[in-house]
């Protein structure tokens, strides 16, 4: 007998993959697009997801995790096929994995704040990954009307397209990093081929450039091996990792794309007010849900998918996902 409450449910996950389909897959990956809108419209997906916890729901883990078993499924039919077939190995990586989508190209739209910072920088990322996204000072950038290249390295270092707006302070020159490290309740490594796989399978099928710039950051990451501690970041781990940067460095801590899977909202307002007290420079690039206080001047979003980034909780930027775009709104106080 379905309850009033299993349809409830039932909608309520459908309505989440009709907003990833189409605020985040239309235009980027036609067949997630498709894979989704099926997902949204069908009981035994939905019922399927209906008995994993709220967090392990999302439609990236759910693709990624047929994806990385099963490899890409030609449409939506042999995706439910396949999925209705294997639920419980689906169901158990889904329970053992996360996302984790460590996308380095977010570096590009970091960049102008960065190089706008008194030198040298200390960084530290919250929800590190495998830290690629700290690495800034080991990629190129390509911004249409200035380009920066990368260091010279023993291996090719991937350079990142972002389209920037016109008022955007481009910066003339990579950012000097003299101490970086990151916290992850699940650091991985990128020298482990297994680990670095997942991360592989959550770029999306269709984008070809953006797995082989993934792949060099990877490459880049093992040998630069940057110092990865696992930790919450509600914990102490985030006020020791402070305590340990060089006192000559402009400290930063940043986040992206991690604040949205903390549901409860005042665990978010604890962290930022920790983090405030932590550091001189805070950056958060985020949904604009996360922290709605960031938007107030912020204007209308270019689409529904766009990150707000804001520097010490003033909204500064209008960011892609994945780093393809940048519209300035503000300089930040620095």
């Amino acid at each position: 007998m379905v309850t009033a409450m299993d349809v409830a449910e039932r909608d309520r996950i459908a309505a989440r993959y009709l907003r990833f389909a189409d605020d985040e897959a239309r235009g980027r990956s036609p067949s997630y697009e498709a894979i989704t809108r099926g997902v949204a419209g069908d009981a035994a997906a939905l019922d399927f997801l209906a008995t994993l916890p709220d967090d392990k729901r999302q439609p990236n883990l759910l693709l990624a995790a047929v994806r990385h078993l099963f490899g890409v499924q030609r449409d939506w039919d042999h995706f439910r096929a396949t999925l209705l077939a294997n639920a419980n190995a689906i169901h158990a990586l889904m329970l053992a994995r996360s996302t984790q989508t460590n996308e380095p190209a977010r570096c590009a739209v970091l960049l102008p704040i960065l190089s706008r910072l008194p030198q040298p920088i200390a960084l530290i990322e919250v929800g590190a990954s495998a830290g690629l996204c700290l690495l800034p000072d080991f990629y190129g950038y390509d911004y249409g009307r200035r380009a920066l290249a990368p260091r010279p390295l023993s291996v090719e270092a991937p350079m990142f397209p972002c389209e920037a707006s016109a008022d955007t302070p481009l910066p003339d020159a990579l950012p000097f990093v003299i101490w970086r490290a990151g916290l992850d309740l699940n650091p991985i490594d990128a020298t482990d081929r297994e680990q670095a796989a997942w991360l592989e399978t959550l770029v999306w099928p269709e984008q070809i450039e953006r797995l082989a710039r993934l792949r060099s950051a990877l490459r880049i990451a093992a040998l630069q091996k940057p110092r990865l501690d696992k930790g919450d970041l509600l914990g102490d781990a985030l006020a020791g990792l402070c305590n340990l940067a060089p006192k000559n460095a402009t400290l930063v801590v940043f986040h992206t794309a991690v604040l949205g899977y903390v549901a409860d909202r005042g665990r978010r307002q604890r962290f930022a007010a920790a983090v405030r007290a932590l550091c001189p420079c805070w950056i958060a690039n985020e949904a604009p849900r996360v922290f709605p206080e960031h938007t107030a001047g912020a204007g209308k979003a270019p689409s529904a998918s766009h990150f707000l980034m804001a520097v010490n909780g003033s909204p500064v930027a209008w960011t892609d996902p994945h780093g393809a775009s940048l519209r300035w709104i503000a300089d930040p106080a620095l």
